[in-house]
């Protein structure tokens, strides 16, 4: 069914609110799953809904009208109703949920979403499920911009106060390096500073956070390459090109370097960083409860339990947080 042009309709809001946030048609309809012509009549039709220009849609970037503006602060309230709305039917008879859209990090996209999904289809067999798989970063910033209802991430050490947070994992940094290169009975850092630092982007909040890290251990390491890929790093570190900071989670991601590795502790002060489970505070009443309290599990017998048998001492750096 095609839209009324006179009619204003949710998804023309929400078509409206993603071009204000990108600044880009194009960019809106990446996020939205949609094409940029799709987008564009969408916004033909709401601005003669409304009778009034909200975009100036060929300046570059796309700029908000004052009538934009004064939109933008009543599609906030209709959105977030909407969303209410979803989620107290949702609530009240799960089996109506018809959309459910998760961000997951990239170190659980292989294992543990899939068993994820399986479960809750199981319970919700008129949903539709919608996965984004991504840094944490970008992830908060689909879930801040309304296009996820659930995100799995990396806590970013922030203080907001629109989100509900349920850690599921704990895991301190380990380090590893070329396969027989260093002598673990020995002084394992000044040996590590013989050799280059591969390290992870600092685009990423994990790289930001490890080099604030070895900032705070008066350590400056030289480094050939920033990297944004686990897989990557490992294959270098396994060439003998260098060594590298990394969790638990990226070394088992990369298990077929696991012969060309010597995997340790980290010879500083302990890194950690926490994994969770984070949603719009109170749109989803206790569903995020739930799904934290299904995730723990599959997460303790897919990377917990496998992690500490293939290298014991991970036994004190890897913890389910209940």
């Amino acid at each position: 069914m095609v839209d009324s042009p006179g009619r204003i309709t949710l998804w023309g809001i929400e078509v409206f609110m993603a071009t204000a946030d990108e600044r880009s048609i194009s960019a809106a309809a990446k996020r939205l799953g949609a094409s940029a012509s799709a987008v564009s009549q969408q916004l033909t039709n709401l601005e003669a809904a409304v009778g009034a220009t909200l975009l100036q849609r060929n300046a570059r970037p796309v700029r908000l009208t004052p009538a934009g503006e004064i939109l933008k602060r009543r599609a906030l309230v209709i959105l977030n109703e909407a969303a209410l709305a979803r989620a107290e039917l949702a609530m009240s008879d799960l089996s109506v949920l018809t959309r459910f859209r998760l961000g997951m990090i990239e170190d659980f996209e292989a294992d543990v979403t899939p068993q994820l999904l399986t479960h809750m289809a199981e319970n919700l067999k008129g949903c539709q499920f919608l996965l984004e798989t991504g840094a944490s970063h970008y992830l908060y910033e689909l879930l801040d911009a309304r296009s996820l209802d659930v995100i799995v991430a990396a806590d970013l050490g922030g203080d907001d106060d629109w989100v509900e947070v349920h850690p599921l994992l704990k895991e301190r940094f380990i380090v590893a390096a070329p396969k027989g290169v260093v002598d673990q009975g020995g002084d394992i850092m000044a040996q590590l500073k013989g050799l280059p630092l591969i390290q992870y982007t600092q685009r990423h909040y994990m790289g930001r956070l490890l080099t604030a890290h070895l900032i705070r251990q008066n350590l400056s390491l030289p480094h050939r390459f920033e990297i944004d890929s686990y897989h990557a790093i490992l294959a270098l570190v396994g060439q003998g090109e260098g060594w590298s900071i990394l969790t638990p989670l990226a070394l088992m991601r990369g298990q077929r370097f696991a012969d060309q590795i010597d995997v340790m502790a980290l010879p500083l002060e302990p890194l950690s960083r926490t994994i969770s489970l984070i949603a719009r505070k109170e749109l989803l009443q206790d569903m995020p409860t739930q799904v934290a309290a299904t995730l723990r599990p599959i997460l303790r017998r897919t990377v917990l339990d496998p992690a500490i048998e293939t290298y014991p001492f991970l036994n004190d750096h890897l913890t389910i947080i209940s």
